[in-house]
Parts: C-alpha cells; sequence; structure tokens
C-alpha cells in the first residue's frame, strides 16, 4: 500500500477521465419495460459525453432472461446506432454447461450488436487458484478484440469476488483484456490497483464502481458507475471541471456524492429502486417502479432524494 505523500502526489488537476453509465433499465406502472424511456435515457447519456453500459448490475442482469438480455442488445444498437460504442455485461450465473463456452456465446451475442464485452464474475470460479483463474479468462477472450474484466463485492452479488494481487496482475497479462471495473467500496484496494496498473501495465484501465467514492477520478481511476445514471450530464460536467482545473469541481463533485451517499446505502442492492424513483423525480422515466425482484426502498425514498435533486438544480 503507498503511504499518503504518494496518494496525494498522485492527485493531479488536467486528466480527462473515461465515464461510463450502467443503465437503468426502466419500467412503466404496469411493470413492462418502458422501451421508449429507456432508448433515450442510453441517447441522452451518450450526448452527455458518457459511455453506455447495460445489462450490468444497475440493468438487473441477474434477474433477466436469456431473451430479456438479448432485447436489451437490440434495443440498445437499435437506439445508439451501429458506430456507437457501448459496454455490455457477459453474466453466465445459474446456468449449466462449460463456462468458457457460455461466456463466449454472450460475448459474441453482444460483439454482434456493436458491444463491448464486460465479464461479470461466476461463483463457479471462486475456489479457482489464481493460475486457474487467469487461464479460464484467457481461453474466454481469446480472440477478441477488447474485453473488460469486472471485480464485484458481495455486497452487490453473491457472484461476485474481490480479487487478490496475484489474479489481477495476471489477468493485467491478458492482451484482449483492456481494463477492469472495480467495485469493492474500498478506496485502498482501489488504489492498491492502481498502483499495480502503474507499475505493470500502464495502458491498463481502472474502472472505479466505487459510488461511495466518486473522487478515485482524482488518483487516476476512470468510472464505469450506476451513480452515472442518475444525471448522466451532470457527471460530465464534474469530469470537465476537473480536466479544466476548476475549483467548482469540489462543490459539484459533493453534491453528486451526496446523492451516492443517500441512493448506495444499506441494502445496497436496493440503489436500482432508488434510481428509479430519482430518475422518475427528474421526469426521465415514467414511473419508479423496479424490478419486480429488486429490493425496494420505504415509501418516503421520493422525499429524501428530492433534496439531492435540488443540489444538483435539477
Amino acid at each position: 500500500m503507498e503511504n499518503i505523500a504518494d496518494l496525494l502526489k498522485r492527485q493531479s488537476l488536467g486528466r480527462q477521465p473515461q465515464g461510463m453509465a450502467a443503465a437503468l433499465l426502466p419500467y412503466d406502472q404496469s411493470g413492462n419495460l418502458a422501451v421508449e424511456a429507456f432508448q433515450n435515457h442510453l441517447k441522452a447519456t451518450h450526448a452527455a459525453g458518457l459511455t453506455n453500459a447495460v445489462n450490468m448490475d444497475t440493468g438487473y442482469v441477474n434477474y433477466l432472461s436469456e431473451a430479456e438480455k438479448l432485447e436489451v442488445l437490440h434495443l440498445t444498437h437499435e437506439a445508439l446506432g451501429p458506430n456507437t460504442p457501448f459496454v455490455a455485461g457477459a453474466y453466465i450465473e445459474g446456468q449449466s454447461g462449460d463456462v468458457v463456452a457460455l461466456y463466449r456465446q454472450q460475448m459474441d451475442s453482444i460483439v454482434k450488436h456493436g458491444g463491448t464485452p464486460i465479464l461479470f464474475q461466476t461463483a463457479r470460479l471462486h475456489e479457482k487458484s489464481p493460475q486457474e483463474k487467469a487461464a479460464a479468462y484467457q481461453e474466454i477472450c481469446r480472440g477478441y478484440s477488447h474485453v473488460l474484466a469486472f471485480e464485484l463485492g458481495r455486497m452487490f452479488a453473491p457472484n461476485g469476488e474481490i480479487f487478490d494481487a496475484d489474479t489481477v496482475q495476471r489477468i493485467m497479462d491478458i492482451p484482449e483484456i483492456k481494463g477492469m471495473k472495480h467495485s469493492s467500496l474500498d478506496r485502498l484496494v482501489e488504489l492498491d490497483r492502481l498502483a499495480l496498473r502503474d507499475k505493470h501495465r500502464p495502458d491498463f484501465r481502472i474502472y472505479t464502481g466505487n459510488d461511495l467514492g466518486i473522487n478515485m477520478i482524482e488518483y487516476g481511476s476512470d468510472y464505469l458507475l450506476g451513480l452515472a445514471t442518475f444525471a448522466p450530464e451532470k457527471f460530465a460536467e464534474r469530469d470537465r471541471l476537473w480536466a479544466a482545473g476548476d475549483p467548482a469541481y469540489y462543490a459539484f463533485s459533493d453534491a453528486l456524492q451526496h446523492l451516492g451517499n443517500i441512493a448506495f446505502r444499506a441494502p445496497v442492492p436496493a440503489y436500482k429502486h432508488s434510481a428509479a424513483v430519482f430518475l422518475h423525480a427528474t421526469k426521465r422515466i415514467p414511473s419508479p417502479r423496479p424490478h419486480a425482484k429488486c429490493p425496494k426502498r420505504p415509501e418516503w425514498e421520493n422525499e429524501i432524494l428530492q433534496d439531492c435533486v435540488q443540489r444538483l438544480n435539477l
């Protein structure tokens, strides 16, 4: 672990982070997919300057059937057009069959629709050694031009895992994998990832998934955040302020972090309901209703989020 002095040296104004927003899948009051609202939000996120990520935890990927995941890919491609990049989750948990073949089947669908695959972890690899995990990832990714890996803390999902340093370094050695989303919600672990990246493979991107520490961009992280789908244009504005060295960045970042602290309180998976409430309150989706299987927030969620809406001038 770097000492505090080294961490402070790492902070530098003027870096433009690469931002991605994990898109919420919205539903109408009857529980049907709100297709128009979903596609409009994807377009708005792209117009703001952020890359969309679909079939992620924020998009209820763990609740979707294979047909529903394919529909999301189709709707995303249709909304963004053939030349707009996006990221999509390859999620195989609960499926039987060969792990490598299952991942590659989903990755083929993602690439066919114009997306970049990001590999959700599977519990089937949890007990494997670093060498075995890396070998599996190497076979999974062989021949693809651009793949992202994923570390997902178990507060988000039981199939998630925070790798040890040996596993991370071995994954960095796989040329097809260009970056990794890190969702431990632990700044110190993420700072270790950044230090390893800088030493071992400087072109490898670490995408923070820390919705409770969105200022990790100050230390060299890029981001792929569920929080960014709440207000993508505000995240893009924050990024411009940081890149410009504008002191207004700090108050702006604090307002976004306030939203993150409220939305991502325990139980963490219920943040998706918070997102639906927030996007409905800002008139971006037709209903505050989450997926039927999503943990719910209390009836007063809209009231507590109104303060966040006002702080962000939405």
